[in-house]
């Protein structure tokens, strides 16, 4: 049985182009070894469903009814991504092909480079299929609402081995290019199957690579070669320019560089892009800027639930320049009539997340201002998700949730269709402990719509958009009121 496992594998290795036919006895051996065998027989038809999601199923039972591994995710994770480390080229073959597939066209690179990524299965793209998906309309357009079902949850077993297991500190974090290739550990993802792409933006290392969880199509990752922290800076802008120079299909953006705004690592410097339109791409300017010297960049204010700036032109440069200048002034710009204060008490709170496209020829970059103040009322930030909130969205607003982008925690998939039984069932929301934190949300539902079990569901995910449209409000450092309007005009006068 085993061996009809080992022979589906090499002859998915060998469907995905990852080995060829050369390649056979030696894949067969390497893999041999790794389940601890010392004999293999070829069947002469292997039989039994091919996918690579149900074949790797049938080597990693295996793998436990002999103790190779015990019977939990991560370990299995880090077994069958070893596995799949045996058939995945090397790095150097990778960036061969990829730079010959560049030279024929930057699209057809990071087309081969994606489906490499799922053909290896370092993107596990029949756990991508779990999460919730939909779309929600509003008044800034569309937004995109997912439930991440995707990252598997650590059980209880690995969580108790990873408090028994050394600490390490090879590689770094979890974007260090030293990630290449590493087998992982308890306590460090499986990278066996992971491959690299280097890049040279504004003359410095980076290294491209995509996300193994996909929030979007082609969700990517641009990382710095070198193990440093997050900083926005002009060199920041003109690395996103030049990366959208290189790839005009991607966008390229970053997370801002301070607690609460920033994303989940602020300890290496790096950047997220991909092949997909969010819902802030296509807001239009509803207010037009003009900034003294820089007549040849088209600026304005975006018809969006957070404070963005938009440029667009011709010259990278020039957009940098003055992505620049807004970034000095907004440093420092404290406007007590909106509460945005520049600094309190050594703390320095101001700063953006900047998102990089091609628009045609030129060049656009969108500068989102952001500010962590936190208050006695608002103790995880005035300008984050207000606690009314946060029993749909409690987590930081990073980069993703900044362009439209709502990523949900797994635990909505249960409540959510709990709530819409309970909803039509008349049931008892505060007496449910799983619900009780949707209870005053749900009243105030039951308000406005009339629950049935044909229409529950859908209502709920459409609401479940709406909050997340007053979670980028709570987010936009000038509020979409006058005075809010007001004293945003305020401050680009000022740049």
């Amino acid at each position: 049985m085993i061996d009809n496992s080992i022979e589906k594998l090499v002859n998915y290795a060998l469907r995905a182009g990852l080995i060829e036919e050369e390649d056979r006895v030696w894949a067969e051996n390497s893999l041999i070894a790794s389940l601890g065998l010392e004999s293999f027989t070829r069947p002469a038809r292997t039989e039994g469903p091919d996918d690579i999601e149900s074949i790797l199923a049938e080597l990693l039972a295996f793998a436990v009814e002999k103790g190779l591994i015990d019977d939990s995710i991560t370990e299995k994770d880090l077994f069958d991504a070893r596995l799949m480390g045996l058939l995945t080229p090397r790095p150097s073959e990778v960036v061969r092909s990829f730079r010959a597939k560049y030279a024929e066209s930057p699209r057809d690179a990071t087309d081969w480079y994606y489906g490499l990524s799922r053909a290896t299965d370092y993107i596990r793209t029949y756990r991508v299929r779990k999460d919730l998906k939909w779309k929600s309309a509003t008044e800034y357009g569309e937004l995109d609402i997912t439930v991440n079902l995707s990252k598997p949850e650590k059980d209880p077993k690995a969580i108790a081995a990873a408090g028994k297991a050394k600490a390490g500190g090879y590689p770094k974090c979890l974007l260090c290019r030293e990630a290449e290739g590493y087998a992982g550990n308890l306590r460090y993802p499986a990278r066996s199957n992971h491959r690299l792409i280097p890049l040279t933006l504004n003359g410095e290392a980076f290294f491209l690579q995509y996300s193994p969880y996909v929030y979007y199509n082609e969700h990517c990752i641009v990382l710095n070669a070198e193990h440093v922290p997050m900083k926005i800076s002009k060199a920041a802008f003109l690395r996103l320019l030049d990366f959208v120079g290189q790839f005009p299909h991607y966008f390229l953006g970053s997370n801002a560089d301070l607690p609460i705004v920033g994303g989940s690592i602020l300890s290496h410097d790096h950047f997220q892009g991909g092949h997909y339109t969010f819902a802030m791409e296509k807001a239009e300017i509803e207010t037009e800027l003009s900034f003294r010297g820089f007549e040849d960049v088209t600026a304005g204010i975006v018809k969006w639930p957070m404070s963005v700036i938009r440029l667009r032109g011709a010259d990278p440069g020039r957009l940098a320049d003055l992505a620049d200048r807004i970034l000095t002034a907004w440093r420092g710009w404290t406007d007590e009539s909106v509460t945005v204060y520049a600094e309190t008490d050594g703390e320095k709170h101001n700063t953006i997340t900047p998102i990089a496209r091609r628009r045609g020829e030129d060049f656009e970059l969108d500068l989102v201002l952001r500010n962590n103040l936190t208050t006695p009322e608002y103790p995880l930030g005035l300008f984050h998700p207000h606690q009314e909130l946060h029993h749909i969205k409690k987590e930081n607003i990073g980069l993703i949730e900044v362009m439209g982008l709502a990523v949900l925690p797994a635990r909505l998939k249960t409540e959510l269709k709990e709530l819409a039984d309970a909803l039509v069932s008349g049931g008892d929301l505060y007496a449910t402990p799983t619900l009780a934190s949707h209870a005053a949300w749900a009243e105030e539902l039951k308000a406005r719509h009339v629950f049935t079990s044909d229409n529950a569901e859908e209502i709920l995910r459409q609401e479940v958009g709406v909050v997340f449209m007053k979670v980028l409000e709570h987010a936009g450092v000038f509020k979409r009121d006058e005075a809010g309007r007001a004293a945003f005009l305020r401050f680009a006068e000022n740049v």
